[in-house]
């Protein structure tokens, strides 16, 4: 089945739930999908969890999302830099909730949500406050700690270029969680620069297939409507 694609980001975000795990791809602003999230605040979908590598930076993008508060909770590994102003006042005022993942471990758990593992151990966080009261085992004389898999309703990822059956490339940097977010989502919502017609990206780039992508905001598109 081929992504559906569209010019309106009002329609891309449209099956978004209050309540959902919204995974939102992006290392600061390099690859987050800043027009779905746009798109997800007019929206309106509220008591969010959002899982993302940071908390946002500025008033644009996820702090924009947050500064709406339309996100109950957040799970990251970044939640404090120099721009993260919004998340500071939420999280001091007890307006969200946090959950703190190493930056390596929170990949490899939505790695592992969508290739179907049921767990894995790994010794990052071990004695810490990150890890205490979970399952801890010894293996080959280190300590690992149990995670989980992390899975997502909604996955929001920018990428650079689609073909109408739903295989992405991306970007350079701006590739960073995206494809691990593609896999671990029950939906997942790309916007790209542009998307082009089967046979237009060769198959030897595709980093993720079109099985798992539901729909494509096309930028080009929506900036054409707009105008």
């Amino acid at each position: 089945m081929r992504a559906q694609v569209t010019g309106d980001p009002a329609a891309a975000v449209a099956e978004v739930h209050d309540g959902d795990v919204v995974m939102i791809g992006g290392f600061g602003d390099a690859g987050m999908p800043v027009a779905l999230i746009d798109a997800l605040i007019a929206q309106g979908a509220t008591d969010l969890t959002v899982v993302c590598n940071n908390a946002g930076g500025g008033d644009h993008g996820l702090a924009a999302l947050l500064a709406a508060r339309r996100v109950r909770r957040i799970i990251c590994s970044y939640p404090r830099q120099v721009d993260s102003w919004v998340f500071d006042g939420l999280y001091r005022d007890g307006d969200i909730e946090l959950e703190l993942i190493p930056q390596g471990t929170l990949a490899e758990r939505m790695r592992a949500a969508g290739a179907g593992i049921g767990g894995f151990f790994c010794p990052t966080g071990v004695g810490t406050p990150l890890t205490e009261g979970r399952e801890v085992r010894e293996i080959d004389g280190r300590t690992y700690v149990l995670e989980l898999p992390l899975r997502g309703d909604v996955a929001l990822v920018g990428a650079h270029r689609a073909d109408r059956a739903g295989n992405l490339v991306y970007r350079k940097t701006a590739r960073n969680f995206g494809p691990v977010m593609a896999t671990a989502a029950e939906r997942t919502i790309v916007q790209v620069s542009e998307v082009v017609e089967l046979g237009g990206i060769d198959p030897e780039t595709v980093v993720t297939p079109g099985i798992y992508v539901d729909t494509i905001l096309d930028l080009s598109l929506a900036e054409a409507v707009a105008r």
